[in-house]
């Protein structure tokens, strides 16, 4: 059943711009559309998100997706919203890419279904490979004009004085190229619309006036809003750099917190854009988050839904355990079944001591645990204090002045967690 994919784009804050006639056009049976995606990573990162959920909901509204991996183009690079040229890769390199971007992109896209709408992958290197320049100038290049390639704005801003390193030639290039990948996928896959970031409307446009000028035809373009974050900083990124869908680059746990973390405003922007969620669940979610904005409901059910969707239930449950492991509401036990990278992203920025496996042997006292051996508590006087006060845990549990650390408390058989009061925590880390 074929549904109105731009209807769903408005209502979802996910629609930038579209070529007169889209809709239309989609509207008259099942239509083909892709999204280009940059394989110069082996993970796609959060900021991909948009193109890949626009993909499915076209697969959803009954219409077939093309994932185009830009192989070639990745061999380039893209001048839009860039401001230096980015580093080239080969091809083994890139191959090796596009295996584990297919992984990540089965969890949105049914590659697999019997159905005539089941979503294809493409690297636009399996055609660009054997183009020889000669032939590509000849063919290609003589149809769209130096005037028309400059007036885009993703090359003007690289050729004004804000860039101090100008435009390569290969740069410059590179809408011609993604220009062929839409006259392609026309001709060879009766492919009609591409789809993506508002900064990509040049690049698209390019290559609906080759499928005009070259394959006679029509094709269409449509743009999502680039996401934004309500207080400036930009999506996506955090201290350490990007957010990856890669549970080895960006653990499940520090992915839930990210989404956990968004601000009320852009909560209710994203879990219309990231999720699957109907517009009456939505609407009945932001009603109850205005009542009790305390409650994070928005949040919790934004970060819930994509967790999942990215990773796991198992994944998510673990991510939640984790959290609750800051906020006292955990065991030892607890403790103990979290691997060390998010055991170590748990306590990222807690202060730290290593000390020798041979310490623990005949047992660490508190007292060297505490201050002697670690300066966690600045004496062994306070240190002492402490204890008779039972404010000291270790791996969240109560322990008294005659208590001694062993081999049995490590956790994945490197940590120690000690504790002061609810908030404050100390890792002894053991080599």
């Amino acid at each position: 059943m074929r549904t109105n994919f731009v209807e769903e784009l408005k209502w979802r804050g996910m629609l930038h711009d579209a070529m007169p006639g889209t809709e239309e056009h989609l509207m008259t049976g099942m239509q083909s559309a892709y999204v280009g995606i940059d394989p110069t990573a082996d993970s796609l990162h959060i900021g991909h998100l948009v193109g890949v959920m626009m993909l499915r909901h076209f697969q959803l509204a009954g219409h077939k997706p093309y994932a185009l991996l830009g192989g070639a183009t990745g061999m380039i690079g893209d001048p839009s919203g860039k401001s230096e040229e980015r580093n080239l890769l080969d091809e083994a390199t890139l191959r090796l890419n596009q295996e584990a971007l297919r992984a990540q992109l089965s969890r949105f896209l049914d590659f697999d279904s019997e159905d005539e709408n089941a979503a294809i992958l493409v690297n636009n290197y399996d055609w660009m490979k054997d183009f020889s320049f000669l032939d590509f100038i000849r063919d290609i290049g003589k149809h769209i004009t130096v005037n028309y390639m400059m007036a885009k704005d993703s090359v003007k801003k690289r050729l004004s004085a804000e860039s101090k390193d100008g435009m390569s030639f290969t740069e410059f290039t590179y809408q011609l190229v993604q220009g062929y990948d839409f006259l392609h996928l026309y001709q060879n896959n009766n492919c009609t619309l591409q789809m993506g970031g508002s900064d990509q409307w040049g690049n698209i446009t390019t290559g609906t006036e080759l499928i005009r000028r070259i394959g006679g035809g029509k094709g269409y373009a449509l743009t999502c809003p680039l996401i934004t974050k309500a207080d400036g900083t930009k999506f996506g990124k955090t201290e350490g750099g990007n957010v990856w869908l890669d549970a080895h680059r960006t653990s499940p746990y520090k992915f839930y917190q990210y989404w956990l973390n968004t601000s009320d405003t852009d909560a209710e922007k994203y879990i219309k854009i990231f999720t699957f969620l109907t517009k009456e669940e939505i609407d009945g979610l932001i009603s109850e988050h205005q009542e009790s904005p305390h409650l994070r409901v928005l949040q919790k059910r934004l970060a819930d839904e994509i967790t999942v969707m990215v990773h796991s239930q198992e994944d998510l449950d673990n991510a939640k355990k984790a959290s609750n492991i800051l906020f006292g509401r955990s065991t030892s036990e607890d403790l103990k079944t979290l691997d060390e990278k998010t055991f170590l992203d748990v306590f990222d920025g807690v202060p730290q001591a290593n000390i020798s496996k041979s310490e623990l042997e005949s047992g660490l006292d508190m007292i060297g645990a505490l201050a002697a051996k670690t300066g966690f508590l600045s004496s062994n006087g306070e240190a002492r204090r402490e204890l008779k006060q039972n404010s000291i845990s270790v791996n969240k549990e109560k322990v008294k002045d005659d208590y001694m650390i062993t081999s049995t408390d490590l956790i994945n058989d490197r940590f120690v967690l000690l504790q002061k009061g609810r908030r404050n925590y100390f890792v002894l880390v053991v080599e």
